[in-house]
């Protein structure tokens, strides 16, 4: 059946058979004024996206998100490596502490036991009585400086010199020579020698007061004496290094000056003394120019074998000695620690 262009199908009955009958259903129209009774539907917020915004925002946030857990993981790992280096430090020290106390209870006796045996056969090398040594040594030396400006024949008998012919120039008359001498009577003493021997005897005296069964405690203990020895074998080693300089008016009326036979006149005057492994002899005479007092000098050395050992083995005493105060200077940190104690609470990080 044809249609109207008018027609509209949802305001018209629409006829449909069922069973072989036909019913009608009519559909009525719902004006445009009537009151509706159904609510409408609930619709979500409309959201205005600008480009490029909302995904700004969400990176944001999970960078955000992810800053906070990389310094939550940064602190925790520097938190962990803290207790490492910490636990490090506190096994080193302990391990220190271990070495120390083996250093005070073993190292230190058995090093002041070898120190003493080369101070002791120091002591054996000296020309004078000291530790079994016999001493009274006698060698002879000759001195001489050519062409017969000087000469000493002389005899050295442990610290003195017990015989001696002495004949120099003159400055003011090198035609003229002058001779002297000193006779058993009235040796020459080397106090040099005599100086030396105590300051020895004083540092093998500082090893014997540190009895064998002795604990030392802490390291000032062993700097303390290893400091007392230090300073005598240094001292000793400077009198026979580093002869006492003395004016030349002290020299004229010293007391050595009165063992020459015949005497010197007043304005001459003679010195032996020791230098490292060297026996020197010097002559002085005072010269007036012009109101000025001048002096001029003659001097004549020789080597002396027994100087040099005995050089030799201070200097190999004072190198032991300067070993152990640097290996025991380590251990100065640690001046809370003491033997038995194995407790780090005294080390501050």
């Amino acid at each position: 059946m044809p249609q109207s262009p008018t027609t509209n199908w949802s305001f018209h009955p629409l006829s449909r058979q069922r069973s072989g009958q036909f019913q009608h259903h009519v559909l009525n129209s719902v004006p445009e004024t009537a009151v509706l009774t159904t609510p409408p539907p609930l619709r979500k917020p409309l959201s205005l996206h600008i480009a490029g915004v909302a995904a700004a925002s969400a990176a944001a946030a999970i960078s955000d998100k992810n800053k906070r857990r990389y310094i939550t993981a940064r602190k925790k790992a520097k938190s962990t490596m803290k207790m490492l280096v910490v636990d490090t430090e506190r096994e080193e020290a302990l391990n220190l502490q271990i070495e120390f106390e083996w250093v005070l209870r073993q190292e230190v006796h058995a090093i002041l036991k070898q120190l003493r045996t080369i101070l002791v056969e120091c002591a054996h090398r000296f020309p004078v009585p000291l530790y079994d040594n016999e001493g009274k040594k006698t060698e002879k030396f000759i001195l001489s400086v050519s062409p017969d400006q000087l000469k000493a024949v002389l005899t050295l008998t442990g610290d003195a010199i017990t015989q001696a012919d002495i004949s120099f120039k003159l400055c003011k008359a090198p035609s003229q020579t002058q001779r002297t001498s000193i006779t058993h009577d009235s040796p020459w003493k080397l106090q040099q020698v005599q100086d030396a021997a105590n300051h020895l005897q004083t540092a093998i005296n500082h090893i014997d007061d540190v009895d064998d069964s002795y604990h030392f405690k802490t390291s000032d203990e062993v700097l303390h004496v290893i400091g007392n020895i230090l300073d005598a074998l240094q001292r000793g080693r400077n009198s026979l290094l580093v002869p006492k300089k003395k004016p030349i008016e002290e020299l004229i009326k010293g007391r050595n000056m009165k063992s020459l036979v015949p005497n010197l006149p007043e304005d001459l005057a003679v010195s032996f003394y020791l230098q490292s492994h060297k026996l020197i002899i010097a002559v002085y005479q005072l010269l007036n120019n012009q109101g000025t007092m001048q002096f001029d000098s003659r001097q004549a050395e020789i080597g002396v074998q027994w100087l040099n050992d005995v050089l030799l083995l201070l200097m190999n005493g004072q190198k032991l000695c300067q070993q152990l105060k640097d290996k025991i200077s380590v251990f100065s940190v640690y001046k809370d620690f003491t033997v038995g104690s194995r407790s780090p609470s005294a080390l501050s990080y």
